[in-house]
């Protein structure tokens, strides 16, 4: 059996969910206004599968379940300093994350669910739009290389 723990653990995902041309969704934190960000999400759990995480965050996140075939898993992961204001969901002693990066395509006209806890808004929008919107380092060079991994699946 498997528990989610009291304080976040330092290996996340990120989900680039994106459409056939390559137009990238977009979420506006709740607790952040004018924070926009791909799917991302800690794993809930040591030894939780990345995918199965990945999946499940964009489940919660946007309410969408992409089947299988449309998924990638970069098998790619960057490293950054947690910030500041996001510090106290983690232990102590725990400064960086380690994020895994996957995208997932998906019909831009399928509904957004939206998990009002986390996000406020959300927009469809051309990839040099939502790198320029983003406020994590990661995720804007996540979405500058979507179409690379795309065009090599």
């Amino acid at each position: 059996m498997t528990f989610k723990t009291e304080k976040k653990i330092p290996k996340s995902v990120l989900v680039v969910v994106h459409d056939r041309n390559l137009k990238i969704l977009l979420l506006e934190r709740a607790d952040r206004q004018n924070y926009w960000q791909s799917v991302t999400g800690s794993i809930d759990y040591f030894g939780e599968n990345l995918l199965d995480a990945a999946k499940r965050e964009v489940k919660e996140e946007t309410g969408l379940e992409p089947t299988q075939e449309n998924w990638l898993n970069w098998n790619f992961s960057r490293e950054y300093k947690i910030y500041s204001h996001w510090r106290h969901r983690y232990a102590d002693d725990v400064l960086f994350n380690t994020e895994h990066i996957f995208s997932v395509c998906v019909n831009s006209s399928e509904k957004i669910v939206l998990s009002p806890r986390e996000h406020r808004n959300y927009k469809w929008m051309s990839h040099e739009l939502a790198s320029q919107k983003c406020f994590s380092w990661t995720n804007i060079i996540a979405i500058k290389e979507l179409s690379i991994h795309y065009q090599n699946k």
